[in-house]
């Protein structure tokens, strides 16, 4: 009995990680929006999702923003120009930077389930430095126009 209830769990588990989805990030020196960004800069994701941050030019990488993200999320860093693989367990907003063109406004922003933390994401994008403040405010707006949709 207990080892067809352990079977049905495992293929349960299976099949869960079977219909979580995967979404690429590509890291861009020049894209559509312009230089140094993230494309798409805005995803919106279910939670168990995986981010592919793809660096497609030199010298980017892809790491979360500790002030943006949901209070239980894990941090990541990914390294210079290497792809990172991200998991996103915890509903919420997060936001997401390449380290050496942060000012330059290399940001992107995951949406996953429900937004519960996009005021505090809201205040974490306030204090981004340069250009990455006005991107954060546009994709935040964007965010914004989607919660209200759900």
């Amino acid at each position: 009995m207990f080892k067809t209830i352990l079977a049905g769990a495992l293929m349960a588990l299976a099949a869960a990680g079977a219909n979580a989805a995967e979404v690429e990030i590509k890291m861009l020196n020049k894209g559509a929006a312009g230089v140094m960004v993230f494309e798409p800069a805005l995803v919106k994701i279910a939670p168990g999702d995986m981010v592919k941050f793809v660096p497609t030019d030199k010298s980017h990488n892809a790491e979360s923003i500790p002030e943006m993200l949901p209070a239980s999320a894990e941090p990541f860093t990914g390294k210079m120009n290497e792809q990172v693989e991200v998991t996103f367990k915890e509903a919420g907003v997060y936001g997401v930077r390449c380290k050496p063109h942060y000012g330059m406004g290399m940001v992107a922003l995951v949406v996953v389930g429900e937004p519960t933390n996009l005021e505090a994401a809201s205040a974490g994008a306030a204090k981004a430095p340069g250009r990455a403040k006005q991107v954060f405010t546009d994709l935040i707006a964007k965010a914004n126009q989607i919660a209200k949709a759900q």
